[in-house]
């Protein structure tokens, strides 16, 4: 990671978590038992990617960063819920994530469930009062909770993960073009579709047009894809200690870029991605210089 990006990656961070800080605490009523769950995931690290994304789009729209903290906020909620229940015993039964113990190994079963379902609809809430601190029209408020739901839903994130438990141990069963297609399918919505959703809400409370909305969003799908191969090569060949998980895609049998395509063909698409992503950018000229420099990050990172 460049100094640039380091730098700006900083900042979003600090004022992402003092703004999940902030809306945490804002909600005297929350039981303290699920309030100390949802934090304990919430801050126990993380890239904030997403969080990142939302606020470069809204700068590289005219909006200042900080009008866009509130969404910035929601993303990473979201994101934050998704892992907690990707990591329960019904799904991918990992007891690490960042290092620490997943939520379900320290709150037990029930209450990470219920923490992951406390961050998704918190996040909504902050959405929607950031589209009313911005005083956003009323189909503009509507379509920033729509897409943020979209990305977030059966058709977005959650498909992606009905379909990538589906795709376990199919590998065998397919030919390599049938399980690329379905392999694209699956991180589309599983990784990509937050990520979209995270670029293109940014747009939304900058009031953009449908060119830059677009371009964004294209933006988003090729990283989203890129981001997915990385980590597909990382689960292989990256270091356990500094992924701070122990890899579960093999001992799952799971249909991943790494065992379709190897790890020098999975990092020559991810490559390939990259280069598209830059050149959706073009029109924005030095207001993505941030987006472009974590184009680049998310396939030279090894964690």
């Amino acid at each position: 990671m460049n100094a640039t990006l380091t730098r700006a990656m900083e900042r979003n961070t600090a004022l992402v978590d003092a703004a999940m800080e902030k809306l945490l605490a804002s909600t005297p009523d929350l039981p303290e038992s699920i309030r100390k769950a949802m934090r304990y995931s919430l801050f126990a690290g993380g890239k904030r990617l997403r969080p990142t994304l939302v606020l470069e789009a809204a700068e590289c729209c005219g909006l200042n960063a900080k009008k866009a903290l509130k969404t910035a906020a929601a993303l990473e909620m979201i994101h934050t819920y998704s892992l907690i229940h990707d990591d329960l015993p019904a799904m991918d039964d990992d007891d690490l994530r960042r290092g620490k113990p997943t939520s379900h190994k320290v709150f037990g079963e029930a209450m990470a469930i219920l923490a992951g379902d406390g961050l998704l609809t918190k996040a909504f809430e902050a959405a929607a009062e950031n589209a009313a601190d911005n005083k956003l029209k009323g189909k503009d408020a509507a379509e920033l909770i729509r897409l943020i739901a979209y990305g977030a839903g059966a058709e977005g994130m959650v498909g992606g993960q009905v379909a990538d438990l589906a795709a376990e141990g199919m590998k065998k069963k397919l030919s390599k073009q049938a399980a690329a297609k379905i392999l694209e399918g699956v991180h589309r919505r599983k990784t990509g579709a937050l990520i979209v959703a995270s670029l293109d809400a940014g747009a939304v409370l900058a009031g953009a047009g449908k060119q830059e909305r677009e371009a964004l969003r294209n933006y988003g799908e090729c990283i989203g894809i890129a981001f997915q191969i990385a980590d597909d090569v990382l689960d292989v060949v990256g270091d356990k200690k500094k992924l701070g998980k122990k890899g579960s895609d093999i001992a799952n049998d799971k249909l991943t870029y790494a065992s379709l395509y190897g790890v020098d063909g999975a990092r020559a698409k991810a490559r390939a991605l990259v280069e598209m992503a830059h050149a959706n950018l073009k029109g924005f000229g030095r207001k993505a210089d941030v987006l472009h420099d974590l184009a680049d990050y998310i396939i030279a990172r090894d964690k």
